[in-house]
């Protein structure tokens, strides 16, 4: 037997996601309460956000337990639908790909990102992304969405522009270009949404690798627990990692002179070997972390992730900015790293961020500690709100350390866009990479780690 949300009026199908949702998230409902639901929605309809939870929470949890997982799965699954605040017949009705109501092209043209927004939930339910169930079908939906959504005709549009071979065509078809770019990450952005929403229902094991590899922004309040514990063990294990590879070089070479002298007593037999003893010390490091709105989850996972790995690293020291720059390592060691990192975002996070200016504290008041065996870790999106860059003091930062490694939390067709810095930075950086993700900052840690080794 189906369940009733299959069995009603097309004007149910964001109902039935729901209800998928819901039952991924862990709720048990029945075809009966199926069809409740669905005679409930066709009486209070979607405009009403408020009425419409309180309704359906009515029909489907009954257990405080049971109500729990239903506001989450609420707020989860009508965060990201675009059918909140809309008459119940305009949110259901079928919608016309971006292509056809107006080309792609002409969207990114003129920057139309509410066109752009609404033609990839459109694409989106057209390609059947609520059936997305595992981290490898990313980029087959991510397709698929693109190519409903006219991507064909935007290449075909940069090919009859380049063909003109005119200054102002190729410039048009450059920009074109760059703006695909940055949708097709904004659209697997949404792919990935899409997988942590409907996925929920899955093992354990897989979440936890789905986890690992989601962008940090993304992740959902009810899994922070989880990526903390994923967190600490990924830590734990580079650590140990390290350990062993450093126990292994401690050890160096056979000392023969020393080995024969010390065996005197057995005729030179070596019973007693010795061995060359080479000193390898554990890597400096200061971090530097964005912890402004744009940025503020992932400067949290990092010093998590950076305070997890005591055993592994001497003489971590951390800052945080956004206007201005403090220093944040007496917080870290004095407070549970939870409890820490809420103090450090209600002292200086989620404000605006001026590089410039950060920059300059940091140079005032802690360059001097730097030395040519530490290891600078920046942080942050490099936007600092068409402030004073100040790369001069990167520059300087860059003659006296080991090396430094910005880690960007954009994706890098974003880079140089707006009032984004990062390309002025590059020069004086020596790894550029893109960190989003717990697979991301354990590949950048672990190289830190392996350098030093």
């Amino acid at each position: 037997m189906s369940s009733g949300a299959e069995t009603l009026s097309p004007a149910t199908e964001p109902l039935r996601r729901f209800l998928q949702v819901a039952r991924g998230a862990g709720l048990r409902i029945s075809a009966a309460e199926g069809i409740d639901a669905a005679r409930a929605v066709e009486v209070v309809g979607y405009s009403e956000r408020d009425v419409l939870k309180h309704t359906l929470g009515l029909v489907l949890a009954k257990t405080p337990d049971e109500k729990a997982l239903y506001n989450e799965a609420f707020e989860l699954y009508f965060k990201h639908e675009a059918l909140v605040g809309k008459p119940t017949s305009e949110a259901v009705a079928p919608s016309k790909s971006a292509s056809t109501q107006q080309a792609l092209s002409l969207q990114l043209t003129e920057g139309n990102q509410a066109g752009l927004a609404a033609a990839m939930e459109s694409a989106g339910r057209d390609s059947g992304i609520q059936n997305i169930r595992f981290f490898t079908q990313k980029n087959l939906y991510t397709r698929r969405i693109l190519m409903r959504m006219g991507q064909k005709e935007v290449e075909e549009t940069v090919e009859a522009l380049r063909a003109a071979a005119t200054e102002a065509a190729d410039a048009q078809a450059t920009q074109l270009e760059q703006r695909l770019a940055q949708l097709r990450e904004k659209v697997r952005d949404y792919v990935e949404r899409n997988l942590l929403m409907f996925a929920r229902g899955d093992s354990e094991a897989f979440r936890e690798e789905m986890l690992k590899s989601a962008r940090l922004s993304n992740i959902d309040k009810r899994d922070l627990a989880r990526m903390r514990i994923l967190v600490r063990q990924m830590a734990k294990k580079l650590a140990t990692r390290y350990a062993k590879m450093r126990r292994r070089r401690l050890r160096g070479q056979l000392d023969a002179r020393r080995t024969l002298r010390r065996n005197m007593g057995w005729g030179g037999v070596p019973f007693i070997t010795v061995w060359k003893q080479k000193r390898i010390e554990k890597p400096r490091v200061m971090v530097l972390c964005d912890v402004s709105g744009s940025v503020a989850a992932m400067a949290q996972f990092l010093l998590m992730f950076l305070y997890a790995l005591n055993e592994a690293m001497s003489d971590i020291r951390a800052f945080g900015f956004s206007g201005s720059l403090i220093e944040v390592s007496d917080i870290l060691e004095k407070e549970p790293v939870e409890a820490a990192i809420e103090k450090i975002m209600e002292a200086i996070g989620l404000g605006s961020s001026n590089y410039g200016n950060s920059f300059a504290d940091f140079e005032e008041g802690w360059m001097r500690f730097v030395t040519g065996k530490t290891t600078v870790i920046i942080l942050g999106d490099a936007r600092g709100n068409n402030t004073d860059p100040r790369t001069e003091i990167l520059s300087r930062l860059s003659q006296r350390s080991k090396q430094i490694i910005w880690l960007n939390p954009e994706f890098r067709p974003m880079w140089g866009t707006g009032d984004s810095d990062m390309h002025r930075y590059a020069p004086f950086c020596n790894l550029l990479t893109e960190c989003n993700t717990l697979r991301h900052l354990e590949r950048a840690i672990s190289g830190i780690l392996a350098a030093a080794a």
